[in-house]
């Protein structure tokens, strides 16, 4: 999806109203701007990122953490509308679904590589 941060200077802790940008590029790899705001965060528990501007009609992601025996668990609940009505409905059954699977899969196997499976 061509997913990059464009926010410069983040710092090492999210916050409640922190605004992050990135580009990404949904469909036929054309770029578009997307803009999310962390508007829930209670620290070692949970965040909350909502789509401010975007590909999506309407974005909520709770990132929820669990300490396990011998690691972190991180649950990821996303609640999305896709955009054009209709069309969006029937993009999201082809495509749409498809691609968050794809992104959600390839962050687990790299947060395995670095910090190993439970």
């Amino acid at each position: 999806m061509g997913f990059d941060i464009t926010t410069k200077n983040l710092p090492e802790k999210v916050y409640a109203g922190m605004i992050i940008s990135y580009t990404v590029s949904p469909i036929l790899g054309i770029k578009m701007r997307w803009v999310t705001e962390i508007t829930h965060v209670s620290e070692l528990k949970y965040f909350v990122d909502e789509q401010r501007f975007g590909p999506y009609k309407m974005w909520h992601h709770q990132h929820i953490i669990e300490t396990i025996e011998g690691g972190v668990l991180m649950t990821d609940i996303v609640d999305y509308q896709p955009p054009m009505g209709f069309i969006g409905a029937i993009a999201n059954q082809l495509v749409i679904k498809k691609q968050l699977n794809e992104i959600f899969s390839f962050r687990t196997k790299k947060l395995e590589e670095y910090f190993g499976k439970y």
